[in-house]
């Protein structure tokens, strides 16, 4: 099913962060995992991932390095301590969110 872009670009921020604190991961890598975890839902485009991964960047959420990956060399990033505590903040506020969300539905079809 194709859902509304707008739900993702809400919550990238999130997305990206939660696949880093499992492994550091160059771009591709990263929209390749995200693409697989969600069941295709999260199809995300390298022009969209890039300004995000240089926001969390600047921001000090992430860091990068240049790495040696299947003969080819490749920016990789990582969540630092400030990123993860980002993270767990985000999470909470998604799980009341999201809980919000469910009770609405739930009631509507009542």
């Amino acid at each position: 099913m194709a859902v509304d872009k707008g739900y993702m670009s809400g919550s990238s921020q999130l997305l990206v962060l939660s696949v880093l604190k499992e492994k550091p991961c160059y771009g591709y890598e990263l929209i390749k995992t995200l693409k697989n975890q969600s069941n295709n839902v999260f199809d995300m485009q390298e022009g969209t991932l890039y300004p995000i991964l240089h926001k969390l960047e600047n921001e000090g959420l992430v860091c990068s390095s240049k790495q040696e990956v299947a003969g080819r060399t490749r920016k990789v990033y990582s969540v630092t301590d400030k990123g993860l505590k980002v993270l767990e903040k985000e999470k909470e506020e998604w799980k009341e969110f999201s809980s919000a969300v469910n009770q609405v539905l739930a009631f509507g079809s009542m």
